[in-house]
């Protein structure tokens, strides 16, 4: 077998597309500001993977200021349908809907204020998609309203899932007939941090 290529951090460095103005611009602001956000690669993949299912229906839990909501969203307008994106702090929410609405995307989402494990309890599914990036140690409390809230074969994608204290959610999501989980470490150019997990669970 042929060995990689050599120094690949570098090398798939030189593979991300950066040529988003605003998605830049929140990059730079995410820098300054000390913002943990998905970054461009996470980004990308959530679009992909979105418009791949067709996903109409999405949610997000944790959006900070709108960066994977908008690649999210804009999955969602290929698909004609609707991101709902829950946000504990209010000026992130404000900040997130300003973007969204900055990105053209306010048709096709909506931010919703609070903690998103009392907001979950009180929504009703069905999703074919959530992305989940809150609290790590909130991931395992969430996962069965992640499940209740999904359609059947529905896509649960994991953030941080590298973290200590998303532990307990990897070991519940792995052991859970009711789930079909695949954690994947990586290197994510551009996301908090660049070397991390993310799991993605399709629900059974």
């Amino acid at each position: 077998m042929s060995r990689i290529v050599d120094q690949p951090e570098s090398y798939f460095s030189r593979l991300v597309r950066r040529d988003d103005p605003l998605l830049r611009e929140l990059e730079h602001e995410a820098q300054i500001e000390k913002i943990p956000i998905v970054g461009p690669v996470v980004g990308e993949l959530l679009f992909i993977l979105s418009v791949t299912m067709r996903a109409q229906a999405i949610l997000e839990l944790g959006t900070a200021t709108g960066y994977s909501a908008i690649c999210l969203a804009r999955a969602c307008a290929v698909n004609a349908g609707r991101l709902t994106t829950l946000e504990i702090d209010p000026g992130f929410a404000a900040r997130a809907r300003k973007n969204l609405e900055r990105a053209g995307l306010a048709p096709h989402a909506t931010v919703i204020g609070g903690e998103a494990l009392p907001r979950m309890s009180e929504m009703k599914g069905p999703f074919d998609l959530i992305f989940m990036d809150i609290d790590k140690i909130d991931y395992a409390r969430a996962l069965g309203d992640c499940h209740r809230l999904l359609r059947p074969s529905g896509l649960l994608v994991a953030d941080n899932v590298a973290f200590p204290d998303a532990d307990e959610f990897n070991r519940a999501v792995f052991s859970d007939t009711g789930w079909q989980p695949v954690s994947l470490f990586a290197f994510l150019p551009g996301h908090s941090p660049e070397r991390d997990g993310l799991c993605l669970a399709l629900r059974r």
